[in-house]
């Protein structure tokens, strides 16, 4: 049996990896397929849903099961999703499909992070980030594999499922024994956990992260194009500046944060970027804005891991259960505000709707901030 914990963690990264070539396969992927966008809209739901299903059951069971044998389940089911992914053109198929996809890469983020979080004491901060780097790194190798080099989608899928059932193997031959207190059944856990205040507002700053950068990703192009001016080539650099700021600003945040002053930390990412992206929506010169895109993206990098690293400090004896429900934000804030945005953009103008960005990004730091004293009667 398997027990470096090193290794293990090598491995856990390369399963975020994986990760973000799933969230990410559907996009890229979709032209190749000849998918309608309201056929791409239905599987990025469904795909959610199982998202948030495999959340809610293996946060908690991450706190009371050894988490290499989880993520080996994980790993079969994302393994299996890729095999069989548009293997059949019947999309009443490929949606149960992208249900158990999502209940994969659900796995994934539901018990990488409380693993890293027992493994890797007082170096939570560098881990989570570092992590969720790999999410990141496999977003955008998949987007270059698929669609800049023109590869065959078919033969990139198999490739990568091959991948994941190898890491099943991994992981099947893995074991992460630690001492650990005692944990409280599920039930006695939640009905303390409903009794914390500092859940409820690390969740909707969550939202507020997540939300930002998954919107900010999805609307970058079509903003640099509609209100910039620019051509289909420049504002695919624009994206690319951006996920590029989120890669580094993980990395640099993850080598940087220190464990007592995370709070800290995180409303200052949040104050820049309310600052940024509101220089972003202003200034009209392409270099700034270039300058601005990837500032934007190094600012707003951070917030999810450091978000969720806090909150495994704060609650170390049930990590599992809490990361489990701060990360049903992660669907959330995709699905609540891009939303808003198209609402906001139908009604009023593209360039108003955009002035959420912002405005989230602010609201997120008056949440931590306001609450300040709850975090730190609890960090005493």
């Amino acid at each position: 049996m398997l027990k470096n914990r090193n290794l293990i963690t090598l491995f856990v990264f390369l399963s975020m990896f994986f990760l973000g070539v799933g969230a990410t396969i559907i996009g890229a992927a979709a032209r190749n397929i000849g998918l309608t966008p309201s056929q791409i809209g239905l599987l990025i739901a469904v795909q959610n849903l199982g998202f948030m299903v495999a959340l809610i059951i293996c946060g908690p069971l991450a706190d009371t099961r050894d988490k290499t044998k989880i993520l080996l389940i994980g790993s079969l089911l994302l393994s299996l999703s890729f095999f069989t992914f548009y293997w059949k053109d019947i999309f009443s198929l490929n949606l149960m499909v992208m249900f158990v996809m999502g209940m994969g890469i659900g796995t994934y983020e539901g018990v990488t992070d409380p693993l890293l979080l027992e493994i890797h004491r007082k170096k939570e901060g560098l881990f989570i980030s570092i992590n969720h780097f790999f999410v990141t790194f496999g977003c955008l190798m998949i987007t270059i594999y698929l669609l800049f080099l023109q590869m065959d989608w078919r033969q990139a899928i198999n490739q990568a499922a091959l991948a994941v059932l190898l890491l099943a193997f991994f992981f099947a031959v893995s074991s992460l024994k630690t001492e650990k207190k005692p944990v409280e059944p599920l039930l006695v856990r939640l009905q303390f956990l409903r009794r914390q205040k500092i859940i409820l507002i690390l969740f909707f700053a969550t939202v507020c992260a997540t939300g930002l950068e998954m919107s900010l990703i999805g609307m970058m192009t079509t903003f640099l194009m509609e209100l910039r001016n620019h051509s289909q080539v420049t504002s695919k650099v624009g994206l690319i500046l951006f996920l590029s700021g989120l890669g580094l600003g993980r990395l640099l945040m993850g080598f940087f944060t220190k464990r007592d002053r995370m709070l800290e930390q995180i409303m200052m990412l949040f104050g820049l970027s309310t600052i940024f992206l509101s220089g972003l929506l202003i200034v009209q010169t392409k270099a700034l804005t270039y300058g601005l895109i990837f500032c934007s993206g190094a600012a707003v990098s951070a917030l999810f891991p450091l978000l969720i690293a806090y909150g495994g400090i704060l609650y170390k004896e049930m990590t599992g259960t809490v990361l489990g429900i701060i990360k049903v934000a992660l669907p959330m804030g995709g699905i609540l505000i891009p939303l808003a945005l198209s609402l906001i953009s139908t009604y009023a103008s593209l360039e108003i709707s955009l002035w959420m960005f912002p405005a989230i990004a602010l609201v997120g730091f008056l949440i931590l901030f306001l609450n300040r004293k709850t975090f730190q009667r609890r960090s005493s």
